[in-house]
């Protein structure tokens, strides 16, 4: 059975059985109805992937790889910060008339920053260092710029990433502020597995692990009922991740070069409120 299954509910189990609930407190996030959405939270929550092992992708219920890449290339690859350039709506309650999400997420990456080997923008920044200086302690990506906070119409949740080269593997640490877990967290972990399948194979590296850090991992009251039906279902087997291997230049990367093997997944959860 798929191991990201195993972690996603051992994960659930914490926070459901020892998590601290925000009920009495005043809370930003509101429902639909304007009724407060209140949590169940554990903080510092630490989860590692050993991406040489499988992909880690629930098999409880389907995640919707496609459209998570399309994701992750827009804000990594194509540094947008408007709903236009992308191909889901997922970020539409975010965006504001001219479709920007204002100064966040692909605004950042796309920032140039001087260094002493030239101008560059933190993606490429990156690309450098792993090219030039892959052993480097340095290799860090963050879009949690305080000078722009006040110009985003949301803070970056999943906020910076440090790469870090051990022998032959790329290793990724992915900070996270807060994450909605039944609705993000593979998503994310999905996301950023492929971000580092794709920067391993740019550079001849092998995968190795990501790990993940969730200051705030948190169940809506009003998923409760949903979670606790997810985590009682019996995982499959992890699919297979195959990859274009012809691509070797990381803005060449489409989303048609992963395809899933053998992947098996529960029925999916329709209609999961989504607070706001």
């Amino acid at each position: 059975m798929s191991k990201a299954d195993l972690i996603f509910i051992a994960m659930c189990k914490d926070i459901l059985e020892n998590g601290y609930s925000s009920e009495g407190q005043v809370v930003r996030a509101r429902w639909e109805d304007g009724t407060p959405a209140h949590t169940i939270k554990k903080f510092g929550v630490v989860n590692r992937y050993d991406l040489s092992e499988e992909f880690p992708i629930l098999t409880l219920r389907p995640t919707n790889l496609q459209a998570a890449i399309d994701e992750l290339l827009w804000i990594w690859q194509k540094k947008s910060n408007n709903i236009k350039d992308l191909n889901s709506r997922i970020w539409d309650s975010w965006a504001g008339p001219d479709g920007s999400i204002g100064k966040a997420y692909g605004y950042q990456l796309s920032i140039k920053h001087k260094y002493p080997e030239g101008e560059f923008d933190q993606v490429d920044r990156l690309l450098y260092d792993l090219k030039h200086n892959p052993y480097s302690r340095r290799i860090i990506v963050n879009m949690y710029n305080h000078q722009d906070l006040h110009e985003m119409n949301l803070y970056p949740c999943a906020y910076s990433v440090t790469f870090n080269v051990t022998g032959r593997k790329l290793n990724a640490i992915l900070n996270q502020r807060s994450q909605d877990v039944l609705v993000a967290n593979n998503w994310n972990v999905a996301q950023y597995a492929i971000l580092v399948h794709i920067l391993a194979q740019v550079n001849n590296f092998e995968v190795g692990e990501l790990v993940h850090v969730i200051a705030d991992a948190h169940i809506y009251d009003r998923h409760v009922p949903l979670v606790k039906e997810l985590i009682s279902r019996q995982p499959y087997p992890a699919p297979k991740l195959r990859i274009n291997p012809e691509k070797k230049d990381f803005y060449d990367f489409r989303v048609e070069d992963f395809v899933l093997e053998n992947y098996q997944a529960g029925p999916q959860i329709k209609k999961i409120p989504v607070a706001i």
